[in-house]
Order: structure tokens, then C-alpha cells, then sequence
């Protein structure tokens, strides 16, 4: 099949392509080197490209991604812009890139074309008020010599988006995904834009490696040259892109871009209001979904820990029906979960009502876009002041990600303050048996679980209600 989408405005059509290319280096074979490659691992955003996609508003809108973590033949049907497509013309600028030589946002000039396709994003947010300076919109692009504050200095600067084509484009549909069906070099790529197809997929290449974001399975074909027989995209399933509420939960299907949960949640659910900034960076989150980080099974992913605070149940489904399970329970082993062969994870379901304190707490090197040494999350439910159900959910301190039950059942049924909290930290103290890696000793881990349970009281009561 030949592989077609449109580049800068104008059609691609491309066949031979292995499918373990990443679109990095499609691009770059094209001639389009100011993409470039850093760190090939979603760390550095030297490589962003902006792919024009649907909102959760339904708006048509700019989305920066990291092109080293995408599969050339996962943007079949798709419409993507690389920094040589921003201008008019060959000898002009594009006013972000006119403002980053005005600012003196570029030294060795190797990051800024991923600087600029994040800010020709944010440029063109729907929303976006002149002069509004959102960190987060150059978060995961890295800069090792000009420093952050010229570059702040652009998205300061940057005011009403020109009404020009790029504008003009946001005002029409964007692409509606389109199946594929790639097969090069001996290997079979498939995407899918229904479960029943995807289904079928599965039934032709059981063996097939899933990929949803492409943010973990392409860093191993990245950096430690894993390759694959079979794949299957699962970014066009349509019935594992969704999110719904009702009077008794919120339903998030695995497949959904983590930044359209955070941006479609946004101030609904605090624990995840405090994951989202300290989950990667927004590069990372407009591609990763909440499906992959659980079927990736670490315990060190971020989501889980967030999600066993919430009493979260996973969706499970395969050619032969639907179930559910208590996320707790997903977890079987270290990299292992409960999905059965030819089954995959459709949607998190978070129960209604919500703790009525919730926090998420991440114990790491670097504030930001670092892996975890120590993640919790807590949820507390409470009337009166009493603790009537408590979660506390643990990552990094076990194989699996896990749930600290015996502490909880200490909590629950008491009043929230220093005393109860007293009862509970000896059986956090024992309760898990981590190791010892380059982040942090167990000795080390095993000091944290306690303290983060100190920590939730301190956040949550002042010294007169916690001696209560």
C-alpha cells in the first residue's frame, strides 16, 4: 500500500517505507533537515513536528509532536507541517521565527526548529489571548545554550495570530483518520479505525506489537533496534478515542492523547490536575495515552498510582465481549497484566463521587520530565471529617504497581488527622520491598512511602485540625 498524507501543504505519497521508520528520518531523507534528531527518545524535542488534528472541543487545531516517536506509516491520511513549511516564502519568516531572531531566542540554532513548531502551535491556539505565556507550550523542547528566557520572551511577545493560511486551515475540518494496510521489507503494518477491523488485524497477525502512542514501543525501535514482524497502530480506533461522564463515573477510552484528557478534565479531578504537568511534557502527552502507560505495565509509570487513588476500574474487550476489572487487580506481575490473548484495554473508568481529597505526589531527580523514583497517589473520602474509604496507591516500591490496603483500612472509619496517620505509617513502613537502581536505594524507597503520607496530611489540614 502506498503510504499518503500531506507534508507543508502538498500531497506525499511514499511505498518501500519499513514500517519501523520513524518519521524523523523520513523527513530528513526527504531533504527536510531542520528536523533534527537529539536524543531519539521524546527527551529533547529537537525533532517537533505539528500535526493538524481534532480538539476535544471538536475544533481543528495545531498539535506539536515528537516525529522520532512516530511510525512513518501511522501518518497515513494525515496532514503534518515541518519548520521549512511555516512562511509565505523561501527569503521570509514566519513571525514566531521572525520573533525568535528579534529576541535572540537562537545560539548554535540546533533546537530551535522544535522550539518554533511548539510555538507555531501555541501561536494559533484557539483561545489563546496575546501577551499569555504558557510554560507548557515549550515544554520537552530543551535548550543547552541560549537559556529559556528569550525564548519565553517569544511567546510574550506574540500577539492575535495573522488571519493568513495557516489560520485559514484551522477553520476547516481536520483529516478524519483513515485505515492502513503497509507491508515492506517482510513486515505487516495495520491501522485500524474500528474495533471489529482492529479485531481482524489481531486474527491475521496475533503476534503484532500494539502501539497506541508509539512514546515507548518507538524508543526501543529507536534505541535498542527492536524490531517487530507485525505492528498495529491503535491511535485511528475511534471507539478507543472517548471520554463521557455521568452522574456515576468518568469513562476515558485508552486511547484518547493524554494532553485531550488533561485539557478535557481540567479542574475536575485534582489528582490528575497534579499528574498531568509532572507526567513528561506536552510533546510527550499529545501523542501517549492513558492505555499504553497501564498495558506498559511498569512499576514506575505515572498514571497508575494517580488511578489507584481513584478506585479505577480498566474495560477489557476482545472479539468475544466486554469486561471489567478493578485496576488493582490489572496488574499481575512485573510487566504483566490480566489482558487475555486477542484482548486489549478499551477505556478507565473512574467511579463517581470523587475522593474528597486527592493528591499525587512524584519523587524524582529533576522536578520535571524525569522518571519516577517514588510515585503516590491518595484519595480520601470523607463525611464529618471521617475517613469512610481510603486509596493509596504506590509506584516504584514493588514489582507491580500497588495499593497500600492495610494502611487504608487503618485510615478508614477514623478522623483525618495526625493521630490516625500515626496508626498507619508502621504499616507503610513494611508494607513493600523495593530495590536498589541508580534513582534511589530501597532503604532510600522504603523512608519515602511513610513520608508521603506525612506530607498529604500536612497539605490537607492546618497543626489545629491535625491534632484534632
Amino acid at each position: 500500500m502506498t503510504i499518503r498524507f500531506r507534508l507543508n501543504g502538498e500531497p506525499i505519497e511514499a511505498e518501500g517505507v519499513d514500517p519501523h521508520v520513524p518519521l524523523l528520518h523520513f523527513l530528513r531523507d526527504r531533504g527536510l533537515t531542520g528536523t533534527k534528531e537529539g536524543c531519539a527518545e521524546g527527551e529533547c524535542g529537537a525533532c517537533a513536528v505539528v500535526v493538524v488534528r481534532r480538539g476535544p472541543d471538536g475544533k481543528t487545531r495545531f498539535s506539536p509532536i515528537n516525529s522520532c516517536l512516530v511510525l512513518t506509516p501511522a501518518v497515513h491520511g494525515q496532514e503534518l507541517w515541518t519548520v521549512e513549511g511555516l512562511a509565505d516564502a523561501p527569503d521570509a519568516l514566519h513571525p514566531v521565527q521572525a520573533a525568535m531572531v528579534e529576541k535572540g531566542g537562537s545560539q548554535c540554532g540546533y533546537c530551535t526548529p522544535g522550539f518554533v513548531m511548539s510555538l507555531f502551535a501555541e501561536y494559533y491556539r484557539p483561545g489563546r489571548a496575546p501577551g499569555e505565556v504558557d510554560p507548557e507550550a515549550i515544554s520537552g523542547n530543551l535548550c543547552r545554550c541560549t537559556g529559556y528566557r528569550p525564548i519565553r520572551d517569544v511567546l510574550v511577545e506574540l500577539g492575535a495570530p495573522r488571519k493568513d493560511r495557516h489560520a485559514e486551515r484551522l477553520g476547516a475540518p481536520a483529516p478524519a483518520p483513515e485505515p492502513a494496510a503497509h507491508e515492506a521489507g517482510g513486515v505487516a503494518f495495520r491501522r485500524p479505525t474500528t474495533l471489529a477491523a482492529l479485531f481482524e488485524a489481531l486474527a491475521e497477525l496475533p503476534e503484532a506489537k500494539l502501539v497506541a502512542g508509539g512514546t515507548d514501543v518507538v524508543v526501543e525501535i529507536n534505541q535498542r533496534d527492536a524490531r517487530f514482524d507485525a505492528l498495529i497502530a491503535l491511535d485511528a480506533v475511534e471507539e478507543l478515542r472517548f471520554h463521557e461522564e455521568t452522574d456515576d463515573a468518568i469513562t476515558l477510552g485508552a486511547g484518547v492523547p493524554l494532553a485531550e484528557v488533561e485539557e478535557a478534565l481540567h479542574g475536575r479531578v485534582p489528582v490528575l490536575d497534579e499528574l498531568w504537568p509532572l507526567f513528561s511534557s506536552r510533546l510527550i502527552r499529545n501523542r501517549a495515552t492513558l492505555g499504553g502507560n497501564l498495558v506498559n505495565a511498569s512499576p514506575i509509570g505515572d498514571s497508575p498510582p494517580a488511578l489507584l487513588s481513584l478506585d479505577a476500574e480498566v474495560v477489557l474487550v476482545s472479539a468475544k465481549g466486554e469486561r471489567s476489572l478493578p485496576l488493582a487487580d490489572f496488574f499481575t506481575g512485573y510487566r504483566q497484566t490480566a489482558l487475555a490473548p486477542g484482548e486489549i484495554l478499551k477505556a478507565v473508568r473512574i467511579p463517581k463521587p470523587l475522593p474528597s481529597i486527592g493528591r499525587f505526589y512524584k519523587v524524582s531527580k529533576r522536578v520535571l520530565d524525569d522518571i519516577s523514583t517514588v510515585a503516590a497517589g491518595f484519595g480520601l473520602w470523607l463525611a464529618d471529617g471521617v475517613v469512610t474509604k481510603a486509596r493509596l496507591g504506590y509506584g516504584g516500591v514493588a514489582a507491580t504497581p500497588v495499593r497500600a490496603t492495610a494502611a487504608e483500612q487503618a485510615l478508614e472509619g477514623k478522623p483525618w488527622n495526625a493521630a490516625t496517620v500515626a496508626q498507619a505509617l508502621p504499616l507503610l513502613e513494611g508494607a513493600f520491598t523495593p530495590l536498589t537502581d541508580h534513582r534511589g536505594s530501597a532503604a532510600y524507597r522504603r523512608a519515602m512511602v511513610p513520608k508521603l503520607l506525612e506530607k498529604l496530611l500536612a497539605d490537607t489540614t492546618t497543626p489545629a485540625e491535625a491534632a484534632e
